[in-house]
C-alpha cells in the first residue's frame, strides 16, 4: 500500500462519540416510527440539479463563488468543484400541472444562473461530465473554498491511505490516479426527492431500485471522462471510483463502495439506515449538542443530526433521507441516478417518468422486486449504464433478457402513466412528458447517443479529439437553449 496522503483529523475517542451519538439518532428514529410522529403532507417530490460552468471554448470555467455573489438568490450554492453550482428547486405536491410549473422555474432559474455566469466569461451546461475536462485541471485547487469540502477530501484520502485511482473500460480505457477527490467534481447529477409514509417507504424505495435501471438506460449523458469515451452513463463507475474510500486490498475482500446500489430488497427504512451504521466507518465524527433522547423526552422532534451527517457520506443511488420542516419529521427517498440534462424539458421528462413508474410499481399488488431477484435489478441497472438505451434487462414476465426500448415502450411506460394518474397529475403533463421518454426510445437517442455520434462525426471529419470534444460542447450549449427534447436534435 502506498504511504498515508494524509493524517487523520480525528482521534479513536470522537470516533467512538460518533458512532455512540449515532446509534442514540437510530433508537430516536425507531421511537419516531414506532410512535407514529411522522406526519405532514405527503407525495411530495423535490428536485436538485447541479450545473456545468464552462467557457466560450467548452473548457470548466472556475468561477462559481463569483457567480453566486451576484446572484439575488439563495436558491443556488456552491458544489464540490469550482467550475459547479447546484439549484434546489422548492419542494411541491405531486398532482395537477406540476411538471409544467416545475419546467417553467426550471428554465427561470438557469436563465438567469447563465447570465449572471456570462458576466465572468461562463455559461451553463446541464450534463453529467462535461467532456472538454482534462484530468490535469483535477487538483486540490479546483475545489470549492471552504472547510465542509477540505474536512471531506482530507477524510477520504485519510481512510483510503493512498492515491484514488480510476480505471474504467469502455469505448476506450481511462486510467488514472488521482491525490485529492477533486476528479469527483467532474460529476454533475440531478436528484429526485420523494416523501413519502414510513409504512411506504420501504416499497417505495425497492420500486425506484427496480426502475433504475430504465431510468438509466434511457436516461443517459455521460459518455466521456477526462476525453475518454467510456460507457453510455460514464458518471456511474467514475463517481464509484472517485469517492472509494477503500484501499485495494480491502476492495478485494468485498467491503462495500461508499457509491453502492445495495445487496437486497427491504422492509423498513431502518433496514437502510442501521445498513449504513454497520457497513462504513464514519468520514466526519462531528458530535452536535443536541441529545435526541432528551428532545424526543420532551415531546420535541429532534433533528438527527449525527444520524443524517453520516447518511450524506454513503452514495447509494437511492439514498434514504430523514429532515424536519416547519417542526415535522419526514421521510424521503432521494434519486440520485441521472445525470443533468441535457435540456429543462428533457430533465423534467426524466422526472416524470421517475415519479410516475415508482408509484406504479409500488401500487402493483404483486410488486415485481417479490419476483425479480435483487442480483437481477443490479446487473440491470450495469447494463444500463455500460449500453444506455442500447442495453438489455431481465425482467419478469419476459423470456430471456429484453431490450431496454421494448421493455419501456411497451411495458413501463404503461406503469409510469398510471402511477402520475394516481398521484393525481395533469393528463396534459403525463401525456407530454412520458412523450419525450417514448421518442427516446423509438428514436433510440440520449443525451449520450447524441453526443457520441457528433463526436465521431467530427472525428471522422478530420478534427482532432480535443476539437472534436470543443465542438461537441458548443453545438450541445446551443441546442439545449432551444428546449427541444434530445431525440429531435440534428447529429449533422
Amino acid at each position: 500500500m502506498g504511504e498515508k496522503v494524509v493524517a487523520d483529523r480525528f482521534d479513536l475517542a470522537a470516533r467512538q462519540r460518533f458512532r455512540a451519538r449515532v446509534n442514540d439518532c437510530l433508537d430516536g428514529l425507531r421511537t419516531m416510527l414506532r410512535e407514529g410522529r411522522f406526519e405532514g403532507p405527503r407525495d411530495r417530490l423535490g428536485v436538485e440539479v447541479e450545473l456545468c460552468l464552462a467557457d466560450s471554448g467548452g473548457a470548466p470555467r472556475m468561477v462559481n463563488d463569483d457567480v453566486l455573489a451576484r446572484m439575488a438568490t439563495r436558491d443556488f450554492q456552491t458544489e464540490l468543484g469550482q467550475f459547479t453550482i447546484e439549484l434546489n428547486m422548492a419542494p411541491r405536491r405531486l398532482s395537477g400541472r406540476v411538471f409544467d410549473d416545475l419546467a417553467e422555474e426550471l428554465r427561470i432559474a438557469i436563465g438567469y444562473a447563465d447570465r449572471m455566469a456570462g458576466e465572468f466569461g461562463a455559461r451553463i451546461v446541464m450534463t453529467g461530465v462535461l467532456p472538454t475536462i482534462t484530468a490535469e485541471e483535477m487538483v486540490p485547487g479546483t475545489l470549492s473554498p471552504g472547510d465542509r469540502y477540505s474536512l471531506l477530501n482530507d477524510q477520504i484520502m485519510a481512510a483510503r491511505g493512498e492515491s484514488i485511482r480510476l480505471d474504467i473500460t469502455g469505448a476506450e480505457t481511462l486510467s488514472r490516479s488521482f491525490d485529492s477527490i477533486a476528479a469527483e467534481a467532474a460529476a454533475t447529477s440531478v436528484q429526485f426527492h420523494l416523501q413519502v409514509t414510513p409504512e411506504r417507504f420501504g416499497a417505495v424505495w425497492n420500486a425506484a431500485q427496480a426502475a433504475a435501471a430504465a431510468q438509466t438506460a434511457v436516461g443517459a449523458n455521460a459518455p466521456f471522462v477526462f476525453g475518454h469515451e467510456l460507457w453510455q452513463e460514464s458518471r456511474i463507475p467514475f463517481f464509484l471510483q472517485a469517492t472509494d474510500c477503500r484501499p485495494p486490498e480491502l476492495a478485494a475482500q468485498g467491503v462495500r463502495p461508499r457509491a453502492w446500489f445495495g445487496e437486497r430488497w427491504i422492509g423498513s427504512v431502518t433496514d437502510l439506515f442501521e445498513e449504513n451504521v454497520r457497513y462504513f466507518p464514519a468520514l466526519l465524527p462531528l458530535v452536535a449538542e443536541e441529545d435526541p433522547g432528551e428532545v424526543l423526552a420532551s415531546g420535541g422532534v429532534p433533528s438527527l443530526s449525527e444520524l443524517t451527517l453520516h447518511n450524506g457520506t454513503v452514495y447509494r443511488w437511492n439514498r434514504p433521507v430523514y429532515g424536519v420542516a416547519d417542526g415535522v419529521p419526514h421521510l424521503r427517498v432521494e434519486n440520485r441516478v441521472l445525470s443533468t440534462g441535457p435540456t429543462v424539458t428533457d430533465t423534467v421528462a426524466n422526472a416524470a417518468f421517475f415519479y410516475g413508474l415508482v408509484r406504479g410499481l409500488a401500487d402493483e399488488p404483486e410488486p415485481v422486486w417479490t419476483r425479480l431477484p435483487f442480483a437481477t435489478a443490479e446487473r440491470n441497472f450495469t447494463a444500463a449504464c455500460r449500453h444506455g438505451i442500447e442495453a438489455s434487462f431481465g425482467w419478469p414476465g419476459e423470456d430471456g433478457e429484453v431490450p431496454a426500448a421494448r421493455l419501456i415502450r411497451e411495458r413501463l411506460l404503461p406503469v409510469a402513466a398510471a402511477g402520475l394518474d394516481a398521484f393525481g397529475v395533469a393528463a396534459a403533463d403525463r401525456d407530454h412528458y412520458l412523450s419525450v421518454i417514448e421518442g427516446r426510445c423509438r428514436r433510440r437517442i440520449t443525451g449520450a447517443g447524441w453526443q457520441t455520434r457528433v463526436y465521431h462525426r467530427a472525428v471522422a471529419n478530420g478534427a482532432d479529439r480535443a476539437t472534436a470534444l470543443r465542438e461537441l460542447v458548443r453545438r450541445y450549449c446551443d441546442l439545449a437553449r432551444t428546449d427541444a427534447p434530445v431525440h429531435t436534435w440534428p447529429a449533422a
